[in-house]
């Protein structure tokens, strides 16, 4: 039987709770779909760190490292 975890759940017993659930919030935020402020679809992905991309309207801008605002 496999045990099914979140992204953190590749840690193992290492590092801690708090430190891989800190983690997780980061990458969740990063990885999740966010509204573009030029055509308000939720087509909006992250690049890289501050550099985000929508795919339906073909822009690049730049926004906060994990999360697109908030």
């Amino acid at each position: 039987m496999v045990k099914k975890t979140k992204g953190s759940g590749r840690f193992g017993a290492r590092y801690g709770a708090p430190l891989k659930q800190k983690r997780l919030n980061i990458e969740e935020k990063q990885k999740k779909l966010y509204k573009c402020p030029l055509c308000l679809k939720e087509k909006v992905k992250r690049v890289s760190s501050g550099i985000w991309y929508c795919s339906k309207c073909d822009v690049k801008f730049a926004g906060k490292a994990y999360s697109l605002g908030e």
